[in-house]
């Protein structure tokens, strides 16, 4: 239960006033009901002893009877504004917890990025908070009201009609309903989360399913890609049944609990009004209060029945909810990258992703790193851009390790170009300044032309020419270069290029390597490299193993 409450903490600290009203409002639409169900009992009860005693004519009926219109009244209002308090609350805070949720996954450290999947993310921004959106509403500040609402009952029952009426019908429902509340829980609990289990995967495929069609369809799996939505979709529906099956039943369980007590209440109260310890009317306030006293647990029902899935999300975001680790620093000024018997072994691998390595890299120099795939060439890169830290030795720019290094400053000074560069959908100038937000227009063809692309952009409709999803609209090699032209224009001192010219013809990148070094003369620049034409260009070669 501990994710829930931390869940709810952070939904009370940003909205605490509007809950506390909404909190305040719900106890009010309890205790409203209690008492106009145990007035009217009252009043219908002591009008018919006062008939029968021929008292009639003196009977005071207008207290009673604006009693009870009151509390109609006030009992209606209450509810209007306990749920537009409360809903309009869950709703901001809710909006402000996704977005935290999503800022901490950007924020995550690369390594921790780099093993998501898009389906899920898009799982835990929505799904896990959508499953949490009946914490306040259906379970949180329900059990607070409920609570409150039976001691207030036990204390005026008790001064009104006695401790025995009190305690059948107050600690009876808060017993009774516990055990109900408890069993229904743990019932539920397997089938609540294999709903969100299977809606998760259902969600997971079905985005597969699109992103891949095509692969798919190549490979003849289409169709069964298909069949693993639809038996995702039918595992989510299973479950759900039996999840609304025991939800019945513990309504059902709280109905009998309610007439029990409801019952036990009026033949208790029958029995002292015969004693002559209560009166007729008296007697019936704790009949009626039982009866309406049953409000108290039915909304609970179907809290305790999602339990296992809020649960289950709730655990998924807190998990999600640490603050970033922030490089601790300052700035400093650029100097050469040096490299001493660096290496990086990932928790758990039989072998390491990099090897001991070492090298120092001055302004205005091009160091290729080869060797064969899975060597560690990218690993290197990434160790250098700081999105990674080495299990042993040190990295250094300039005078300073890198962690020394404020995280802005290193930004500004370090710039890499991963083997995949993602392009989002917009306008080509949009993709650029995405690295140099100010560039004008005239930056932007400079640059583009430094990567022989600006006759491809021209010709495609400038630099407001959109593109789609990922790129879409331009070629492999155009869409690399694109990439190319985009973290030029960050000017760093460090250049990291991990296969810069793949998908490129020889000629086209043997420009775009000259068109780099000419727009960055005095940058250290580090590459991985597979292609002759890119260790050719470098000053100098470095062969992992």
């Amino acid at each position: 239960m501990k994710p829930l409450w931390q869940v709810f903490r952070l939904i009370w600290q940003a909205q605490r006033a509007s809950l506390l009203r909404g909190a305040v409002l719900s106890v009010v639409v309890l205790v409203a009901g209690v008492t106009l169900l145990g007035v009217s009992g009252w009043f219908i009860t002591a009008a018919a002893a006062a008939g029968l005693a021929g008292l009639g004519a003196v009977f005071d009926v207008f207290r009673p009877s604006g009693s009870i219109r009151f509390l109609a009244l006030g009992r209606t209002a209450a509810r209007y504004g306990e749920r537009v308090l409360t809903h309009d609350a869950t709703l901001r805070a809710f909006a402000t917890l996704r977005l935290r949720v999503l800022q901490a996954y950007l924020a995550a450290p690369y390594d921790r990025q780099s093993r998501l999947r898009g389906p899920q993310v898009l799982n835990r921004i929505t799904a896990d908070i959508d499953a949490l959106d009946g914490l306040p509403l259906r379970l949180i500040l329900p059990l607070i009201a409920g609570g409150v609402t039976l001691a207030a009952s036990f204390v005026v029952l008790w001064a009104i009609a006695g401790i025995a009426i009190a305690g059948v019908v107050a600690v009876g429902f808060a017993l009774g309903g516990a055990v109900v509340l408890i069993w229904a829980g743990r019932a539920a609990n397997t089938p609540s989360r294999r709903v969100e289990y299977a809606a998760q995967a259902f969600r997971a495929r079905l985005i597969d399913l699109v992103q891949a069609r095509g692969d798919l369809a190549v490979y003849g799996q289409l169709a069964a890609q298909h069949q693993a939505v639809l038996s995702a979709e039918a595992r989510r529906q299973d479950a759900r049944l039996v999840q609304d099956r025991i939800e019945r039943r513990a309504g059902l369980a709280l109905s009998w609990l309610g007439t029990a007590i409801a019952t036990a209440a009026l033949l208790l109260g029958m029995a002292l009004a015969d004693r002559g310890a209560l009166s007729a009317a008296v007697a019936a306030v704790g009949f009626f209060a039982s009866l309406a006293l049953t409000e108290v647990l039915a909304p609970l029902r179907r809290a305790v029945a999602d339990l296992g899935r809020m649960r289950l999300a709730a655990r998924r975001v807190v998990a999600s909810l640490p603050a970033p680790e922030v490089r601790a620093g300052s700035s400093h000024s650029a100097g050469p990258l040096r490299f001493e018997a660096v290496s990086l072994q990932r928790a758990g691998a039989a072998r390491a992703s990099l090897r001991p390595l070492g090298f120092t890299l001055h302004a205005g120099e091009t160091l290729a790193l080869t060797g064969p795939s899975g060597v560690g060439k990218s690993t290197a890169l990434l160790l250098a851009a700081g999105m990674l830290r080495p299990s042993a030795g040190v990295i250094t720019l300039g005078a300073h390790p890198l962690p020394d290094w404020d995280e802005a400053a290193l930004r500004a000074k370090v710039a890499l170009l991963p083997q995949r560069a993602g392009l989002m959908a917009g306008s080509i100038r949009a993709a650029l300044q995405l690295a140099a937000p100010d560039a004008d227009d005239a930056a932007l063809w400079a640059v583009l032309e430094a990567v022989a692309l600006g006759e491809v952009i021209r010709a495609k409709g400038g630099l407001d020419a959109l593109l789609g999803p990922r790129g879409a609209g331009l070629s492999g090699g155009e869409a690399r270069r694109l990439a190319i032209a985009r973290v030029l224009l960050r000017r760093p001192a460090i250049l990291l290029l991990d296969e810069p010219t793949e998908g490129l013809d020889t000629a086209t990148a043997l420009r775009v390597l000259h068109g780099i070094r000419q727009y960055l003369p005095q940058a250290a620049i580090l590459t991985a490299s597979h292609r002759p034409v890119e260790t050719d260009w470098a000053d100098f070669t470095l062969e992992l193993s």
